[in-house]
This record gives structure tokens, sequence and C-alpha cells, in this order.
């Protein structure tokens, strides 16, 4: 992330820098932290936490407990918040803090927003659409291939992916999301026209933001970055401990209008991120899976407590409210396929009406199996007979 060090120089201010360096404290927690920055600029809780201001009494009472006090004067040093400004601006870290213009405006009003992010990339993504992926760290080939098939459909329709950045379904969403935004930068570079720009994704992660987790994942954060957004609401510098995955799970969910979980074990991560989504009345969609396979447990659960199962990003779409098929510049046809051997007789036969003779002439097929095609083609929503009269159904034109 180094490419976005002269940015951070130029942006970071001093409430930014004392707002990261409180974040870095023992004891600070999301809570806490809201507490303190709400009844006080940040460089005034920097000074509160260091015993040289005079604490509002919300935040006295806060400080007494545990007599957390003691142990922030001694840990809220120049040399932390000298160590905290270093790393953000090292690894081009941007800030927003809670009432700042640029704050994702889906927090606002969460039940329990963060004060502070820590981001790269453009905040601006989050103005989209956006539908929260998640699953197992296990995920099978066909779990996947699903998530990232998915994720693929919803960036093509414009919808942001947000996810966890994890191994499994998590980092194979962002791949998909990926993709697609490659398919519309090719679009673009042979000058083809793409039908709407792609969503951009999100990535919500545990850690620092200089302290990739997984490894492996190094590149995938720097994609996601680089087109997207990657947030966090741990200073730079934090390690991945386990208490931070379910705090960075409740803004995943809070970021989410709609969560779908592909596959996902009965307890976990996933389940946490879809309590979380719950608690915010954000409908989860869930992908079955076969009852033998044990990293479908949790999502089948979910469908038999409730949840809409879902196959394709078309159903995730409807849950939006973006079921818009039928606006699209080539028309929606809802009729199955046809084979190509029965396509071809309905582009024969397209244009005027015609009897069974002339289906049978143009054809050369036996009458009897020009009958049957023509009934198959009926049932199917391809043809219509009127009084003898056979004639081809075409959507773009009305019937009269």
């Amino acid at each position: 992330m180094q490419s976005q060090n002269s940015a951070s120089k130029k942006c970071l201010s001093k409430d930014q820098i004392a707002a990261a360096a409180l974040c870095a404290l023992p004891k600070i927690g999301p809570k806490r932290l809201m507490t303190l920055l709400k009844h006080h600029d940040p460089q005034t809780a920097w000074a509160v936490v260091q015993g040289r201001a005079k604490p509002n009494e919300v935040v006295a009472a806060m400080l007494r407990v545990e007599n957390i006090a003691t142990l922030l004067r001694h840990r809220a040093t120049q040399d932390l918040q000298d160590q905290i400004e270093q790393r953000c601006i090292k690894a081009g870290i941007k800030i927003t803090i809670f009432g700042d213009e640029n704050y994702p405006r889906a927090l606002i009003a969460d039940l329990a927003p963060p004060a502070v992010l820590f981001y790269f990339g453009d905040l601006s993504a989050l103005n989209n659409r956006r539908v929260g992926m998640v699953g197992t760290r296990s995920a099978t080939a066909s779990g996947r291939y699903l998530a990232s098939h998915i994720a693929y459909d919803l960036a093509t329709n414009d919808v942001c992916v947000v996810s966890g950045l994890a191994r499994g379904i998590d980092a194979w969403a962002h791949r998909g999301a990926l993709r697609a935004l490659d398919s519309q930068l090719t679009s673009e570079l042979t000058n083809q026209l793409a039908s709407r720009p792609a969503g951009r994704p999100v990535g919500v992660v545990a850690s620092g933001l200089d302290v990739i987790y997984p490894r492996e994942n190094a590149q995938l954060w720097q994609d996601v970055a680089t087109h997207g957004a990657l947030i966090s609401e741990s200073a730079p510098g934090s390690p991945p401990e386990a208490f931070r995955f379910p705090l960075r799970n409740r803004i995943l969910a809070a970021l989410s209008e709609v969560l779908v979980v592909v596959e996902s074990r009965d307890t976990g991560g996933s389940m946490i991120t879809v309590d979380e989504a719950q608690k915010r009345d954000v409908t989860v969609l869930a992908v079955p899976g076969s009852p033998r396979n044990v990293a479908s447990n949790g999502t089948n659960q979910l469908i038999q407590q409730g949840c809409l199962p879902i196959i394709g990003a078309q159903d995730v779409l409807v849950a939006l409210g973006l079921d818009n098929r039928r606006a699209q510049e080539n028309i929606y046809d809802p009729r199955v396929r046809l084979s190509t051997s029965d396509q071809n007789l309905v582009s024969m036969m397209a244009g005027a009406p015609f009897t069974l003779d002339n289906f049978v002439i143009r054809s050369d097929l036996a009458t009897i199996d020009a009958a049957v095609s023509l009934g198959r083609l009926e049932a199917l929503g391809w043809v219509v007979e009127n009084s003898g009269w056979w004639e081809v159904i075409d959507v773009r034109q009305p019937l009269h």
C-alpha cells in the first residue's frame, strides 16, 4: 500500500492522529472509544486519558471502571502517538472519524458504529447498493465457484460486494467482484460500451491495515484497496487477535443491505455475522447444500429457520429490489432457451403466420414429427396456434 504514502502525509490532521492513538490503547474498545469521542474532540480526549485535561462526567465515570484511568495514563505516551502516526504514514493509511463528511453513511445510524475507521482506497464505493458475502474458511470447490460467480454477477449489476477477506468464501467472493471490474476495463479498452459500471469491492478486516492476515491474501488486499476500499477499526500494528473478529463482523453486517451465506458450519464467524445482521433487520439469504456436506450445515440450518434460499445472483437482486431483467436494453425473455435444432425451426418460420403444411414443407420433417415439434414449441411459449394458423411469438412485438 506504499503508493498512498504521500496522500496520507498530506491528509492526517492532529485530530486524526490523536484518534488513531486512542484506538491503540488497551481497554479502549469500540464503546469506550465512542464515549470518549462523543464528549470530547480527539485531541482533548487524548489529553484526558493522559490526565492533562478534566473529563466530562460520563467519561470520568467510565474511567473509574476497573481503574483504567491509571493504566491509560501510563500507556498514553507521546511515543505511542508518534509510533501510530509513523505507521499510518509509512503504510499510507487514511483515517475517518464518526461525524466526518466521508464517514460511511451506512454506519451512522448503526447500533454500534465504530468511532474511528482506518482505510485504504475510496469509501465512496459504499455509496452503491451493498451485499455482504460470508462463509466458511474451509470452502468446497463448488462453494468457492458459486461465491465467485454470485459476486461477479452482483458486481456487474453495480452492487458493492462486502466481505471479510478471510480464507475461503470471503476471498473467492472478492475475486469474483474484482473479475467483474477487469471485464469492464477490458470492455473499455476494446471500445465496447459497458452496459453499466461494475460495483467496487469493500473488505472489512480485523487486524491493523499494515498487518495482512492471512498472508496469502496479500495481493487480494492490494487489489481490493486499489479498486474499492479496505476498512478496519483496529489501529495500525494490531495483530489479528481472536476478539477482533466478532467486532469486525458487526461492521460487515452493518454495511450490508443483504447478507449472503454461501457455505458455513453451524458455529463460527459466519454465524456471528448472521446474528449481527439479524439484530439490524438485515435480510439473510443462504445457499442450500447437501445434508452430507459439513460445510453446508449452517446454511441448511438457516433455511430451516426461515432464511430464504438462493441459487444465484438474481435471487439476491430480487431481495435488493434490483430485479431489473425487464428493464434492460435487451428485453428480458423468461422462456426456456431452445436447443439449436428448435432455434433453427423458430427462425425459419418467423415473420408471418403459417399452417402445418407450410411447416412440413419448409422444415422437411415428417408430418407427425412436425406436429410434435409445434406442440413442444407451443408448450415452451415460442409459437401460438389460432384456427389452424401458427405464429412465432416475438417478445419484442405485442400480440394482437
